[in-house]
């Protein structure tokens, strides 16, 4: 670590690390430094015996394969592989998908009976969404404008996209229109190889552009004078920069790591508004060497409640999971096999646990998600040999997210976070803000986006 750089990019998640990139690339000296032992963010790893857990629900569009190749190169991006199979197993029904405009057409049409016209009409205005629209326009009244009273078709088109980004029926319809519009291009895709390989190809590319990266390294303050970004505190020591890039909280950018004393009062009245988001709980699930699991696909969207409520999904008393099946070719040269179970959930109900209690709850979480997997692998507990669960206190403790929130924050956050610097010249921010944001594409797009904005205010 140097005593000066043009720009520092505080926090190693997808959004951070491709702005680094973007910004070593473009000739300028960066610094970015990463609080945990690990670069990735939400999009990591870790390690226990001889398994390895990617974190988190690790599905993406078509597009992301696009995204590597532009932005990280062509390695990355023939690594980006289609999801075989997708299964829905709630109340209201039962199917298997490819989860693309053509099976999503055939299915509504022949299982849920929806008229073709009806159908097409849906994708049609989907395809035409953009940032620009109308955004008093709730997800609920789009559903209701094409499929009026059809509950069962609301879930089979909300419910992945909640469990992808947190987003609920009450939400800006632009903004979901946007996320399934990328995944109906052509399905859900992931990294073959996990993210421990992803963030070491990732590490590497850093490195060959010129970029810094320090963990273990926690950003304590970001300097301002005479209106400008100058400096950032990291770990006791001020490192010089003219531009800082925060992948963190931007609740906590503003509010913690500059200082509300540097932004008027009629800003932070309409920014102590925004929204965080909700946060998760998994329960990761290792399975013994040399045992196999079943076919079963690779990702399950399980649910025992009535009906689609995002209310419902983020319950403490869990009726809905997402399963992730890590069979042995997504990791090509290993032969084991693993399972994520991810559920939306609410920081409250964790944060005020006394340590007994918490513990408990975990053991619960764990217990209710191996049941529930019985449905599909009957012999579960025969075949593993390890489990963990992660909650939304631990999110916070590995992310420094407000409230452990794993999709930032909400929509009525982005023009905060793409006007920071505005504000105050040199302090941008990037990373999952907006439910548009969400995700591996999201924050990788966004990255660049900030990168742009960044190097436009260095070499002006």
């Amino acid at each position: 670590m140097r005593d000066k750089y043009d720009a520092i990019v505080i926090g190693g998640g997808l959004g951070g690390l491709t702005a680094a990139k973007r910004l070593g690339e473009a000739g300028l000296s960066v610094l970015l430094v990463e609080q945990h032992s690990q670069i990735g963010g939400l999009a990591a790893f870790f390690r226990r015996r001889n398994h390895i857990f990617d974190v988190a629900l690790h599905g993406f569009p078509v597009g992301m394969k696009k995204s590597f190749r532009k932005y990280w190169g062509k390695a990355f991006a023939d690594r980006v592989i289609q999801l075989r199979s997708i299964r829905f197993d709630n109340p209201q029904f039962q199917l298997e998908t490819t989860f693309d405009r053509q099976d999503f057409t055939r299915i509504l049409t022949q299982k849920f009976k929806v008229p073709a016209a009806a159908v097409a009409a849906f994708f049609q205005r989907v395809a035409e969404t953009n940032f620009y629209d109308d955004h008093a326009l709730s997800t609920r009244r789009l559903f209701e404008r094409f499929f009026p009273g059809r509950s069962d078709v609301w879930r089979f088109l909300m419910e992945p996209i909640t469990y992808a980004n947190g987003s609920t029926l009450n939400d800006p319809g632009v903004s979901y229109a946007i996320v399934f519009g990328n995944f109906m291009s052509r399905g859900v895709y992931t990294f073959q190889g996990g993210t421990d390989l992803l963030m070491s190809m990732m590490r590497r590319e850093l490195r060959r552009v010129g970029v810094d990266v320090e963990t273990h390294c926690l950003a304590e303050r970001i300097l301002v004078e005479k209106g400008k970004v100058r400096a950032v505190i990291v770990n006791g020591r001020t490192v010089a920069a003219r531009a800082v890039v925060s992948n963190g909280s931007l609740v906590k950018t503003v509010h913690e790591l500059v200082g509300d004393d540097h932004f008027d009062p009629e800003f932070l009245e309409q920014f102590n508004r925004i929204r965080v988001s909700n946060s998760s709980c998994q329960v990761y699930i290792g399975i013994k060497p040399g045992e196999k699991l079943p076919d079963i696909g690779e990702l399950i969207f399980s649910s025992v409640h009535p009906e689609f409520d995002a209310a419902a999904i983020c319950s403490a008393a869990v009726t809905s999971r997402s399963f992730s099946v890590y069979y042995p070719f997504i990791r090509p040269g290993s032969d084991q096999s693993a399972v994520v179970a991810s559920m939306n959930a609410r920081y409250q109900d964790w944060q005020n646990l006394d340590p007994q209690a918490y513990e408990q709850a975990k053991k619960r979480l764990i217990e209710q998600a191996l049941d529930a997997f019985e449905k599909y692998v009957p012999h579960i507990r025969r075949i593993m040999d390890w489990t963990e669960a992660a909650t939304p206190r631990t999110f916070e403790r590995y992310t420094h997210h407000v409230d452990g929130a794993s999709f930032g924050t909400k929509f009525d956050a982005l023009p905060f976070s793409m006007n920071l610097a505005r504000r105050i010249p040199g302090l941008f921010h990037t990373g999952s803000t907006a439910i548009i944001m969400s995700g591996w594409l999201g924050a990788a797009n966004y990255g660049v986006i900030t990168a742009h904005e960044a190097e436009k205010y260095l070499t002006a």
